[in-house]
């Protein structure tokens, strides 16, 4: 019963990371990661058949964001840099 209810625990977590903003999302995402899977497999929850749907539709949607959010601050730090050197002359 505890694993279920660690496994229900973590699909609640994810549902609600999905709502933050970006940047929020995406260090509550690395947190969630560490709190769940650095210890444990995907395989290791426990839930029904219902929640692993869902706990499947969040995690690739989760890791496609994480994609898109590397790119964006990667563009957002050369920005960065080139704003530095433009300052700098």
């Amino acid at each position: 019963m505890e694993r279920r209810n660690r496994s229900l625990k973590a699909l609640e977590e994810l549902i609600y990371i999905d709502s933050l903003d970006s940047y929020e999302r995406a260090d509550a995402l690395v947190r969630w990661n560490n709190k769940y899977l650095t210890d444990n497999k995907i395989t290791d929850f426990d839930l029904e058949y219902s929640d692993l749907e869902k706990l499947h539709e969040l995690f690739y949607k989760n890791i496609n964001f994480l994609k898109d959010h590397k790119e964006e601050t990667r563009k957002d730090m050369l920005s960065n840099k080139k704003m530095k050197r433009f300052l700098n002359h």
